[in-house]
C-alpha cells in the first residue's frame, strides 16, 4: 500500500496505467483534545482527557495521544483513568468550540478540495475528479490539506488520510496509520492488502457481527475475503454483506440507502432532583423535543419511537450494574408509528410507551432516560398515511416547522411543549460524535 512515505508508493509497469483513487477520507486525531490543546497551549505534549463533567463515575469523551500512550481510550472511567494515569490532565468538555473548530477545519480542507460529504464532527469524505485522481496527485492534495489544517486552524490539530477507489476503503486507510497517517488503498494492491487487518477493523463489523461471523466459520481476514458474495451475504445475514464483498474489491456504487441514519435518540443521567417519575417524564419531551428538530432537520421521518429507563434498584433485586456502580434494572420498548416527524404525533408515541413502563416501589427512582426515534425514512420515500388527512398531517408539520425556524434563532428552549418545562434545564445539549449539530 503507498503511505507518506518516500519509498512505499508502487510504480506503474510499463505501458499500464498509473494507479488512481476516487476518494479521500479524512479522520481528525484526537479531536476534542487537541482543540483543547491547541487553545490553551500549556496542555500541548501532556495528557488530557475530555470528559462530560468532572466526577470520577463518568467516562472520557476523548484523550490526546499523551493519555492514549497511558492505556486511556474514549469511554475509559475518569477514575479508571486517573489510577492508569496519575498526571492526566481533565478538561471539561465544551461543546460549542468544537462545533467551531469543526467549521473552520471545513474550509481548511475546502479550500484544497471540496468536501462531498461531512461524516461526523471529526470525520468527511472528498470525492476527487479528473486530475486529482492519479495516485501521486492524490497524496500531494492530501498533503496540502494537512499542510491548511495546520496553517489555518491550528498546529496541534493532525489528521490521517486514506485514499481508496471507494469511500469505504478511503475511510478503513484513514484507520490504519495514526496519528497524522497518510495511506491510500489502490485496486492493484486489492484484497491483499488488506489480509493484515483483524475483523473489528472493518467499519460495519463490532462485537456482535464479529461473533455472527466467527458462528459461520469467518474468524480472520483472509477466511472473510476467501468468500464469495453470495456466501458473505448469507454469513452477514443480508445485503450489506453482498456490498461488503464488493467494496473489499474496490469497487464503487451509490449506496443512497446506506446514507440516512437509522436512528436518532438522545439519552441522559438524571441529576438527583429529578430522578422521581415527573421529573423522568420531563426529561424524557425534553430529550424527544431535540430529537424531533435533529429528525425534521435532516429532513427524515420516523415509523417508530423507543423508551428506555434505567432504575436505581435494592441489590436483590438488581440485574446489572451502570458503570457508576449503580445498582440497576433496566426496561426498554419500542412502538410503531405511522411515518411522522411532526412532535405532536411524537409526543403521543412517547404518552403511550411511558404508561407501558414496570410499575412497583422499585421502579419509582429512574436514574437514566433515552428516547429514541427509529425506523428511519428519507423524505423522497416518505408517504401519506392512509389513516391520515393531507390537511391534518400539513397542519402539524407547519406547527413544527414554525416551531423549528423560533428555536433555531433564539435558542432551542425558545418554544416548547410544556411536559417538558419541568426538565428545562436538564439534558444539555452535547455533541455525539456522529452529529455536527446547527441547530444547538
Amino acid at each position: 500500500m503507498a503511505s507518506s512515505n518516500p519509498n512505499p508508493t508502487p510504480s506503474a509497469r510499463p505501458g499500464s496505467q498509473p494507479p488512481r483513487v476516487r476518494w479521500l477520507f479524512l479522520d481528525l486525531n484526537s479531536y476534542f483534545a487537541s482543540v483543547e490543546q491547541e487553545i490553551q497551549p500549556d496542555l500541548r505534549n501532556r495528557p488530557v482527557a475530555v470528559v462530560p463533567l468532572m466526577a470520577d463515575t463518568t467516562c472520557c469523551i476523548a484523550a490526546s495521544y499523551e493519555a492514549k500512550a497511558f492505556g486511556v481510550r474514549t469511554g475509559t472511567q475518569v477514575g479508571e483513568a486517573r489510577r492508569m494515569c496519575p498526571g492526566i490532565i481533565l478538561v471539561e468538555a465544551r461543546h460549542e468550540i468544537y462545533v467551531d473548530y469543526h467549521r473552520r477545519v471545513v474550509e481548511a480542507v475546502e479550500s484544497c478540495v471540496p468536501v462531498s460529504s461531512v461524516r461526523s464532527i471529526d470525520e468527511m469524505a472528498c470525492e476527487l475528479i479528473g486530475r486529482e485522481q492519479p495516485l501521486l496527485a492524490a497524496m500531494n492534495l492530501a498533503r496540502r490539506i494537512k499542510s491548511s489544517i495546520r496553517d489555518q486552524v491550528g498546529s496541534t490539530l493532525c489528521c490521517s488520510i486514506g485514499l481508496a477507489p471507494n469511500r469505504y476503503l478511503a475511510k478503513i486507510a484513514s484507520d490504519m496509520e495514526k496519528p497524522d497517517g497518510l495511506i491510500a488503498l489502490t485496486q492493484d494492491l486489492l484484497p491483499y492488502a488488506l489480509l493484515r487487518l483483524k475483523l473489528r477493523d472493518l467499519v460495519g463489523i463490532g462485537g456482535r457481527m464479529e461473533r455472527r461471523l466467527n458462528s459461520h466459520g469467518v474468524r480472520t481476514m483472509g477466511d472473510l475475503l476467501a468468500l464469495n458474495a453470495e456466501h458473505l451475504g448469507q454469513a452477514w445475514g443480508g445485503v450489506q454483506g453482498e456490498r461488503l464483498w464488493h467494496w473489499l474489491r474496490g469497487e464503487d456504487f451509490h449506496d443512497t440507502d446506506l446514507e440516512h441514519p437509522k436512528s436518532i435518540g438522545h439519552e441522559h443521567v438524571l441529576g438527583p432532583e429529578l430522578r422521581n417519575l415527573e421529573g423522568t417524564y420531563a426529561t424524557a419531551h425534553k430529550l424527544l423535543h431535540k430529537a424531533a428538530m435533529r429528525l425534521r432537520m435532516q429532513k427524515m421521518w420516523a415509523a417508530g419511537i423507543s423508551l428506555s429507563l434505567r432504575f436505581t434498584v435494592p441489590k436483590d433485586a438488581a440485574t446489572g450494574k451502570h458503570g457508576s456502580g449503580i445498582p440497576q434494572q433496566t426496561w426498554t420498548e419500542q412502538l410503531r408509528l405511522v411515518e411522522c416527524q411532526d412532535s405532536q404525533t411524537l409526543i403521543e408515541g412517547l404518552r403511550k410507551l411511558w404508561s407501558m413502563r414496570p410499575v412497583g416501589p422499585i421502579y419509582e427512582k429512574p436514574f437514566l432516560v433515552s428516547v429514541t426515534l427509529i425506523h428511519l425514512v428519507p423524505e423522497e420515500l416518505h408517504t401519506l398515511s392512509l389513516f391520515s388527512t393531507l390537511d391534518r398531517e400539513a397542519s402539524r408539520d407547519q406547527l413544527a416547522w414554525t416551531m423549528d425556524q423560533l428555536n433555531q434563532k433564539y435558542g432551542t428552549e425558545t418554544l416548547y411543549f410544556a411536559s417538558m418545562h419541568l426538565a428545562k434545564a436538564a439534558a444539555p445539549t452535547r455533541i455525539a460524535f456522529h452529529t455536527i449539530p446547527d441547530l444547538f
